[in-house]
Order: C-alpha cells, then sequence, then structure tokens
C-alpha cells in the first residue's frame, strides 16, 4: 500500500496554512511536523487511524505510548460519557481519585500512596522536587540522554552532542533550550548508562549533595535497549547507603508488566513516576512511592515540605478513563500484549535478515525500536545519530508511514491490545518493503 498524496489536493496542505497564522510552526507538538505538511487525523477506532485524507493507518505511536487500548474504546467511552454527563472537574473533591489511587496502589507493593497530576513532565518534576524536601539536598543525577519531560533538572543533557558531551568518564550536564539557567546544570550530574564502575565514580564525587537518581528502565532516547540487572542494582545500593533516593520514570515502560517494568528487576524504587496510558487517552501524570517519602506532600501535619496542588490534578474525567483502562490491562492482557511484542521483534529480525541490510530490532515487552546500523547501542552515545543517519531513518520512517504504518519517529513503535497477530505479520511485511528502498544507502559505508 502507498500512501502518498499530491500537495496540490491533499485536504492537509490548507489546515496546516492555516494553523501556521496562529500557532508558532503550526502545531503545538512539534512531533507532528512531517514534510512538506503534517497530516490530519479524522479519528482513531482500535489500532487504526483514520485521517482527514481517507487514508487507514496501524497504530504503532498510540501518542507516544499512551494508548494502551487504542482508540476510543467502547469502555472507556461509556465510562467518560457518563461522568461528562455528572461533570468534568471541581473544586471539591471526587470519589473518582480514591477508587483509582486503591486500583493503581494495588498492582505493586512499591506503590504505597500516589498523588495525580496532568502530564509525565510533572510527574517526573513532582518526584525531583520531592527527592529534595525528603533529603533536604538540591542535586539530582540522571542518565545521559535520557528524556524525561520538559523540566530544566530532567532535560538536561537530553540531546548533548559530539562538540559539547563532554568525555565519555565524566558527561557533561548540556542545555536542551536555549536560556537554561546555568545554576540549574551544574545541579544535575550525568551518568553514563549501564557503567557501573563510571557511574558510581561520578556519584561518589557528589554523594553529599545527591537528593536522587533518576533512571528510565528502558529509555526511549538511548535506543530502548534495557537497563542491566547490574546497573539497576548498583544504583540502589548507592543510594540507599548515601542517603539519596532511587527515583523511576515509568510514564512509558509502566506498560510493561502488571506492576511495571521494575518487575523485571528485584528492587524497589523510593519513587515512580508515572503517566501516559494510566490516563486511559486523556493528560495524567502520577507520583507513586514509599509512604514515609510520600509525606513530604502531606499537608495535615501542618505545612507540607512539598506543597502540590493543580486545577487539573485527579479530575474525574481523567480519573475514571484512567481507572477503566488499568481495570482492563490485567495480568492477562499483559500477557498478551507482551506475546505480540516478542512477535513484533521476531518479525522486524526476520526482515531485516531478508533484507539484507545492517540493521537491527531492540526493546521489550510491547515495544521496540529499529536501528538503521548492525548492532545495538549500549548507551546514548552510539545511539546519537549523525545528521546523515538521522536523514536516513527520517527517510525510512517515511515509508513505513506511506505503507499504512504510524511509528514514533526514531523508528520505534508502542502495541495497545487492539491489535492482532495479522497486524504485527502485516507491520512485518511494510518494514521489509520500507527496507529495500533504503538499503543502497543503508548498505553504503559512512
Amino acid at each position: 500500500m502507498d500512501t502518498k498524496l499530491d500537495v496540490a489536493t491533499s485536504k492537509s496542505a490548507p489546515i496546516f496554512e492555516r494553523a501556521k497564522s496562529f500557532l508558532p510552526g503550526g502545531c503545538s507538538r512539534n512531533t507532528i511536523l512531517r514534510k512538506p505538511h503534517p497530516i490530519y487525523a479524522e479519528r482513531g477506532q482500535g489500532c487504526y487511524v483514520y485521517d482527514v485524507e481517507g487514508v487507514r493507518r496501524t497504530d504503532f505511536a498510540n501518542n507516544v505510548a499512551s494508548l494502551i487500548h487504542g482508540h476510543a474504546h467502547p469502555a472507556i467511552v461509556a465510562a467518560v460519557t457518563q461522568q461528562l454527563e455528572k461533570g468534568t472537574a471541581f473544586s471539591i473533591g471526587t470519589e473518582a481519585e480514591i477508587d483509582f489511587a486503591e486500583q493503581l496502589c494495588g498492582r505493586n507493593p512499591s506503590f504505597e500512596r500516589v498523588r495525580f497530576v496532568n502530564s509525565g513532565t510533572e510527574a517526573v518534576m513532582a518526584s525531583l522536587k520531592a527527592a529534595r524536601a525528603y533529603t533536604k539536598r538540591p542535586k539530582v543525577a540522571k542518565v545521559e540522554g535520557a528524556y524525561h519531560g520538559l523540566y530544566d533538572y530532567a532535560e538536561a543533557s537530553q540531546t548533548a552532542k559530539p562538540e559539547n558531551w563532554g568525555r565519555a568518564e565524566r558527561p557533561a550536564s548540556v542545555p536542551v533550550s536555549r536560556g537554561t539557567p546555568q545554576q540549574a546544570l551544574d545541579d544535575v550530574v550525568v551518568i553514563p548508562f549501564n557503567d557501573v564502575e563510571r557511574a558510581l565514580a561520578i556519584l561518589d564525587t557528589h554523594r553529599d549533595q545527591l537528593a536522587c537518581v533518576l533512571i528510565d528502565l528502558l529509555p526511549h532516547r538511548v535506543g530502548v535497549v534495557p537497563a542491566s540487572a547490574e546497573f539497576v542494582q548498583a544504583l540502589r545500593r548507592w543510594a540507599s547507603q548515601n542517603g539519596a533516593l532511587l527515583v523511576f520514570d515509568e510514564v512509558i515502560t509502566y506498560r510493561s508488566n502488571f506492576g511495571g517494568a521494575q518487575e523485571w528487576y528485584d528492587v524497589r524504587p523510593d519513587i515512580t513516576a508515572l503517566g501516559k496510558m494510566i490516563g486511559g487517552g486523556f493528560p495524567v501524570g502520577g507520583i507513586t512511592g514509599r509512604a514515609e517519602v510520600m509525606e513530604v506532600m502531606n499537608p495535615l501535619n501542618g505545612s507540607a515540605a512539598f506543597p502540590l496542588s493543580g486545577t487539573f490534578s485527579a479530575n474525574p474525567i481523567t480519573m475514571t478513563a484512567g481507572h477503566t483502562a488499568m481495570k482492563l490491562f490485567d495480568r492477562e492482557a499483559v500477557e498478551r500484549l507482551n506475546a505480540l511484542g516478542d512477535r513484533a521483534r521476531r518479525s522486524i529480525a526476520e526482515a531485516i535478515s531478508v533484507a539484507g541490510v545492517p540493521a537491527c530490532v531492540t526493546g521489550r515487552g510491547s515495544m521496540f525500536r529499529i536501528h538503521l546500523s548492525a548492532e545495538a547501542p549500549k548507551n546514548y552515545r552510539e545511539a546519537y545519530l549523525s545528521p546523515e543517519k538521522a536523514a536516513l531513518l527520517s527517510a525510512f520512517v517515511g515509508h513505513l508511514f506511506d505503507g499504512g504504518l504510524l511509528m514514533v519517529e526514531t523508528g520505534t513503535g508502542f502495541l495497545s491490545t487492539p491489535m492482532s497477530e495479522q497486524d504485527i505479520d502485516d507491520m512485518a511485511a511494510v518494514v521489509l518493503a520500507a527496507l529495500r528502498k533504503i538499503k543502497p544507502p543503508l548498505s553504503s559505508p559512512t
């Protein structure tokens, strides 16, 4: 299937022209941009998205991992519709928040208390602020290149480049946004991924000032490569021995198991940041963790060490949608989706072999990422793409799009429960066709 459109007859082209008159760059999310213009969705149903041009695509982006049940799941639609008739937000509490909190806390023994916010960025931000409040220390440590949202302290080093990322044994804390205060950068300690010796050496030099170590167990920007058990356990020991907290960012990875990706490890974090899929398709974030640590947000004991509030936090629409989605994502659903993930990675590997190109696939659970290199990256520096490689990946993802697939721009896919084995097999066929289209430049020496 080829879904390429003629710009002259495209319905999306004039929409984008109108958008540029009111929105910087014509959008509020840079990730929707494509050349020569974005394509606009008309509706979604199950694992398919239908655009305004009348084209149907299988959705492996799922709004960047936030739609675990795909689009317009009947049970979620029904529950939200019922709540809409009762109201969307109140300045007094609703039982929907308590019901959902009880359900989430029952999924993982490390989730002793939870507070809701409105995005993954907010969840990570609140997690770091809670760690500072609890430890009374200013600095945070994070993995080089890992994405943790928009917060100055969380995004440091996220887009580091060879010209500014410093020595491998001492990665630099570099800004994403121009104007980021130097003091904020100085309070972020950057450690290399899956390198125990170097990471601990760096942490040791800041041991009296670190509030927490923040880690994504399957970091997207680092290549969707799992953190090693040795690395995670070493960070846990170091944090416990030095009075710091261990914070897991499971905004994306919570989909990996009934209780999150942390179930793969014999480690319990002090705080876990949640988001995306727990909102059932609505904006959401969650901070959960040890009751003792979460007490910094408790205003009932006088003034909270970390006051946390928000106009739309725990609104009943999101709470209802999220609670419904998580009840549907039971252990059986998790196992089935992860089995489809195994099938997807095997099928992609087979397509790569048939195409005879230097490529590979990484991931775990219901996530995968296709790399246009023969070997999987071990860290952010190996995952970093030169401008030439980035252009080739963009072309590859464009071929997938034209073949009827929605993927994240990094070549990453997130599965949803409406998907079938046939959807996976069809995806692999499109991947094979796309690999063959880019085979000449991919096989050329760089």
